[in-house]
């Protein structure tokens, strides 16, 4: 479950709802393309902007359309009785693993997210992977937290929020985090930019925005990591720096892959829950002009 190449798709939003024909056109992508799993309701699947129903429907929707490559769910909320209901929702949908963040309007202690943690548990049969990402919680894992964490049964993975742009520090530093895991927790590298650096340094999935629009792109770049061509993998990562660009310039992936996925007719241009407001119309020129220039897919 938790190697290769993990591919999160974009849960379309549209004035009516959920696009679930959409929805169902993204998963095709990577079923098509054979990935490792598929994580849905993450960051870029707008978890937090979805009712409990949206979320259990897309879920379902996801089971459904797998064919039979193993599912993760983000359950991340703000009060530990909504992440309970929905890692039962998860969990009687059939999902294989959950993808847990520490969610709070509060700032959260150590103490508070061990507790969330050790809560759910001891309440659900899935695995569980610590969702690092300071940029949309608000919440920073030291490593001793990481080390606690994988002390609990049932935690499985932690995906990691980048690591340090040199291949010698990165490497150190993948290796400083697992010197404080338990010996069956795995390393997983988000924030796609740092996706070879994360592989290369010895990260055992790649946990990726890219990959659940673009799977056989991204798949490239985990097949290389397999092979330990790391040279490979630099170069297949550094080729796709105009798209982490996009990345940069827009404050995240989201409004990118939104526009992308429109373009591509895939989605409706304007596809993103509200608050959030697609791209201007040259932006999503530029967007399409990188598609095109790289030859995505």
């Amino acid at each position: 479950m938790f190697k290769g190449l993990c591919a999160f798709p974009l849960t379309p939003v549209t004035t009516q709802g959920v696009d679930e024909k959409g929805f169902t056109k993204l998963l095709s992508r990577l079923t098509e393309a054979r990935v490792d799993s598929i994580g849905v309701l993450g960051s870029t699947g707008s978890y937090a902007y979805l009712t409990r129903e949206q979320r259990k429907r897309i879920t379902l929707i996801a089971r459904e359309q797998s064919a039979g490559i193993p599912l993760m769910v983000c359950v991340g909320a703000v009060s530990t009785e909504q992440v309970l209901q929905h890692a039962e929702d998860a969990q009687n949908a059939g999902a294989e693993a959950l993808l847990l963040p520490a969610m709070s309007y509060q700032r959260l202690s150590d103490d508070e997210v061990f507790g969330l943690f050790e809560t759910v548990t001891q309440n659900v049969s899935l695995p569980v992977c610590i969702y690092d990402n300071p940029g949309t919680t608000h919440f920073e894992y030291s490593d001793e937290l990481y080390g606690r964490l994988s002390e609990l049964h049932g935690v499985r993975s932690v995906k990691i929020p980048g690591v340090p742009n040199s291949p010698s520090t990165a490497a150190q530093r993948v290796k400083q985090i697992r010197s404080h895991l338990s010996s069956d927790v795995s390393i997983g590298i988000s924030g796609d930019a740092f996706a070879g650096l994360g592989l290369n340094a010895g990260c055992d999935i790649w946990y990726s925005v890219c990959g659940g629009l673009f799977p056989i792109t991204a798949k490239e770049i985990t097949e290389a990591a397999a092979k330990n061509d790391k040279d490979g993998v630099t170069e297949r990562v550094a080729r796709l720096e105009p798209l982490w660009a996009l990345f940069r310039k827009h404050g995240g992936s989201l409004r990118v892959i939104a526009a992308a996925a429109g373009i591509m007719g895939i989605t409706e241009i304007d596809c993103l829950p509200r608050p959030l407001r697609p791209l201007h119309a040259d932006d999503v020129t530029e967007i399409a002009r990188v598609i095109s220039q790289l030859g995505l897919d």
